[in-house]
């Protein structure tokens, strides 16, 4: 069970996009500005930012999970017009590299983390930790400051006891629900496709997410934002319904004790504070 001191300071969190076409997620307090994930064009990050009220200039740091492209696709351009660092574990490091053809971006700029190692940004500790997902070194986040925890868990194929502990005594969590399972064993996606989204180095589906989210429920847990969903297998309406009924089952009444939304792909979610 994590202290909790009387906090002085306001924690901001916004989902700018979410979803299998791209993710990118801001979290800030009055001295700290960063974002976990670039996926979406520079346009759209910047216009996302703004309407929060908050400046390119001011983020402090970009902290990438993984190289798919809808979690580094505004990199490049991030980086060249605003100098922006770049946080990744070394083989993410590499595979944005290797990515970037045209030599976007500056070595100088790229930093490497390790999971389990927090990294300390003005009021801001980040802690990166495993995830299982098929990518070349993947990790999730969780973000502390001043006694007050924003965590996001998208891109797994499974959770376990590690995930579990690293997500605990959250106040705002932001959860992968990708997928409807019957959407997804009907839908046209080719055969090996579907064995890897519902492997264990795939995607959590929306039975996954309210499971995950039952073993997190606690006093803390302010906000709860289903991420990540699939455009061609799920919808935001079933994954809402299908999370809500996993803890209406868990709890024994018809009750969600924390605002439960879905994080939307086309536009930013509403700017919470804690």
């Amino acid at each position: 069970m994590r202290w909790r001191k009387e906090c002085s300071n306001i924690m901001k969190v916004c989902s700018i996009a979410s979803g299998s076409s791209g993710n990118c997620i801001y979290v800030g307090t009055e001295k700290t500005n960063i974002l976990i994930d670039a996926g979406i064009s520079r346009k759209r990050i910047v216009e996302g930012l703004h309407s929060i009220g908050v400046e390119p200039e001011q983020l402090d740091g970009i902290f990438v999970t993984h190289e798919h492209s809808d979690h580094i696709q505004g990199i490049p351009m991030m980086a060249k017009q605003f100098e922006v660092p770049i946080y990744a574990t070394g083989g993410t490091l590499d595979q944005i590299c290797e990515k970037d053809k045209k030599n976007v971006v500056k070595r100088e700029n790229l930093f490497q983390l390790y999971a389990d190692q927090p990294v300390g940004m003005g009021d801001m500790q980040i802690m990166p930790y495993k995830m299982s997902h098929d990518a070349a070194d993947p990790v999730c986040y969780t973000v502390e400051a001043d006694g007050q925890k924003v965590s996001m868990a998208t891109d797994l194929g499974v959770y376990d006891d590690y995930i579990v502990d690293h997500l605990e005594d959250s106040d705002v969590l932001l959860i992968e629900a990708n997928h409807d399972i019957s959407m997804l064993e009907a839908g046209h996606y080719p055969y090996p496709l579907k064995r890897r989204i519902l492997g264990e180095w795939g995607h959590l589906s929306n039975e996954d997410s309210g499971r995950l989210l039952c073993s997190l429920m606690g006093d803390h847990l302010k906000y709860a934002f289903l991420a990540h969903l699939s455009k061609e297998n799920n919808y935001p309406a079933l994954a809402y319904e299908a999370v809500r009924c996993q803890i209406w089952e868990e709890m024994g009444s018809k009750e969600v004790p924390f605002q439960l939304q879905v994080a939307e792909r086309d536009k930013p979610s509403q700017l919470v504070t804690i």
